[in-house]
């Protein structure tokens, strides 16, 4: 393994992807687990392929991982992998890889990778977005990630964007996430996202464009870029729905050039995400 390295790992509802990553973001090896396959057994297969890595002793590690989450990765709780409650994720990564490990919500390990790596290099202020089996985000505000009292800020997805809507896994109805999810849609339509009409796909669009109105008048931002299989894979209907209802839904003036973008990083983004957090965390 270079010496430069890093090891990334994405954890996300229904993959787990674990990768050796350059700090210019060239990903030198890539391996890829089926989350919803292993559930119980998750950990086991994730340290089982870290055992198979070529690494350097004192390789930095960095993830990427849903939450909520207390800070620092000491404890995950990320609701899509309920067998995961208050897992001492850190420590059993730490005793499994004999290496320094750092962990982050993956959509703030987004934001950092889309302003490293992505569209939003140069820019101080942004929201970076994932729209796949659940939503999350990451705010750059002034240059800095915002992290929180427990490092947990940035929890778009929950957002109440239909009052009285769907039931969330977090308990309340409405949320983002309860309407605009891969697990939202596969529920309202009965079978794969993939399959969605262009109908759904302009509704989730619109549901995302709510809570961007809101977000950016909150936070006096206009940039927020969208990765995930979702959102990606639904493409301009998507898009399109989300910038109108987004542009719709803005009275202040500074917030009124609000665009919803495309991340530039595509499918690559979460694990050159997770890799930003091993490099935030040593200073590269």
């Amino acid at each position: 393994m270079k010496a430069n390295e890093c090891i990334a790992i994405d954890i996300g509802g229904t993959k787990v992807e674990i990768a050796r990553i350059t700090p210019a973001g060239e990903i030198t090896q890539r391996l890829r687990l089926e989350t919803t396959d292993l559930r119980g057994h998750l950990f086991d297969e994730i340290a089982a392929s870290l055992r198979g890595l070529d690494m350097t002793p004192g390789t930095p590690i960095g993830v990427g991982c849903g939450g909520p989450m207390e800070r620092g990765g000491t404890t995950v709780s990320p609701l899509n992998i309920p067998e995961w409650r208050n897992f001492p994720l850190q420590q059993a990564l730490a005793e499994i890889a004999g290496s320094p490990v750092a962990i982050d919500n993956d959509a703030k390990a987004l934001a950092l990778a889309e302003g490293r790596y992505g569209g939003a290099q140069g820019s101080a202020n942004y929201v970076s977005m994932v729209v796949s089996t659940g939503i999350g985000g990451g705010i750059i505000l002034d240059g800095h990630l915002l992290d929180g009292t427990f490092g947990n800020a940035g929890h778009i997805g929950h957002l109440v964007v239909e009052p009285g809507g769907r039931l969330c896994a977090c308990g309340v109805r409405g949320c983002l996430e309860a309407e605009a999810s891969g697990t939202a849609i596969r529920a309202l339509i009965g079978g794969d996202p993939k399959s969605a009409n262009e109908e759904i796909r302009r509704r989730t669009g619109v549901m995302v464009g709510r809570a961007v109105a809101s977000v950016a008048s909150l936070l006096d931002v206009t940039q927020f870029f969208v990765a995930g299989s979702v959102a990606l894979g639904f493409g301009t209907p998507f898009f399109e729905a989300a910038n109108e209802t987004a542009a719709s839904l803005v009275g202040l003036s500074f917030a009124r050039a609000v665009s919803v973008e495309p991340s530039t990083l595509g499918s690559d983004g979460p694990i050159l995400g997770a890799a930003c957090v091993a490099w935030r965390s040593v200073g590269v």
